[in-house]
């Protein structure tokens, strides 16, 4: 009885789901989703090589940016093979392990881009509020120190997800919300006990976006203190304009991950759609604007790249 057991839970399948009564769209849907992983891919890969080509760009800001160019990369690549797959090719299948590598790579690479949010807030705040020392604190050693932490501290969180959802039996109707596997959904097609990975995941979420946003907003209030004791007006506008595009990438990477969060938490069936498109927002938007709000209102890059295209 344990062997067939195994062996039903080994084999188990889960299928994706497209935008539910609109099959009939999914190839015309699939044209605007493939120019996005391409202007999304190609955008961040730019970022990338002009910051590591053009020695005036190594500053921590850029670093900082160059990090959070190759997270959405990675987030861009571990979707695409489902989310183009049911739409192009209208392939819903999947595998319990593949999903779960899938559950894994979705929510590591997200917990590394709140961190690098985090950091970036964190050199907004030195350059604005102790600029004679903001050299001296982020140094390209302690920057590099900083990336490690976030690598093992996106790992740490996101391992135990699918080492949880691995253990559970699923034998009712194993249909997925979105196109891609995310642990909230899995874990509810589950016919164990999960309290374990629901307690968990209330953690992580937490523990990393929860006290993450809450540091960022901190962050923000004392620039803010700062600024408004600036006697000069341009040089208060200055000082938040540097800011303007980090604010930008806060706002579309928290904004969907916690209004994803609290529907699949706490929706019903009438807000079935709004999770489904909310869900290409969390994942799909972030990685296609990050690079085109930088590109537009950073000068240096923005400098760089109408150099190159001059050339």
């Amino acid at each position: 009885m344990s062997t067939a057991n195994d062996t039903k839970f080994q084999s188990a399948v889960f299928l994706l789901t497209g935008i539910p009564g609109h099959e009939d769209a999914h190839l015309w849907i699939s044209i605007p989703f493939s120019l996005m992983y391409v202007i999304s891919i190609v955008g961040n890969a730019v970022i990338i090589y002009f910051i590591k080509t053009d020695p005036s760009l190594h500053e921590p800001m850029y670093i900082f940016l160059s990090m959070l160019a190759v997270t959405d990369i990675g987030i861009s690549i571990a979707t695409i093979p489902t989310i183009l797959g049911t739409f192009l090719f209208n392939y819903r299948e999947i595998s319990l392990n593949a999903c779960l590598a899938q559950v894994f790579f979705i929510h590591f690479l997200s917990k590394m881009e709140s961190s690098v949010l985090l950091s970036m807030a964190f050199d907004r705040f030195i350059a604005i509020c102790n600029p004679l020392r903001y050299a001296s604190i982020l140094t390209p050693l302690r920057i590099a120190k900083m990336g490690l932490v976030f690598v093992v501290r996106g790992v740490a969180v996101a391992f135990p997800l699918p080492l949880l959802l691995k253990r559970y039996q699923y034998c009712r109707a194993s249909v997925l919300s979105h196109c891609y596997c995310l642990n909230q959904d899995v874990m509810k097609l589950a016919c164990s006990d999960i309290r374990a990975s629901s307690i968990y995941g209330m953690f992580v979420a937490i523990s990393t976006v929860g006290l993450d946003s809450l540091l960022i907003f901190l962050s923000y209030v004392m620039i803010l203190k700062t600024v408004l004791g600036i006697a000069s007006r341009t040089e208060s506008l200055r000082a938040l304009n540097t800011c303007v595009s980090h604010l930008c990438a806060v706002l579309l990477f928290y904004v969907p991950d916690i209004g994803l969060a609290v529907i699949h938490r706490y929706g019903n069936s009438s807000t079935h759609l709004l999770k489904i498109l909310l869900g290409y927002v969390y994942l799909m938007v972030p990685p296609l604007m990050n690079p085109i709000v930088y590109s537009v209102k950073s000068k240096h890059i923005r400098a760089r790249i109408i150099s190159a295209f001059i050339k």
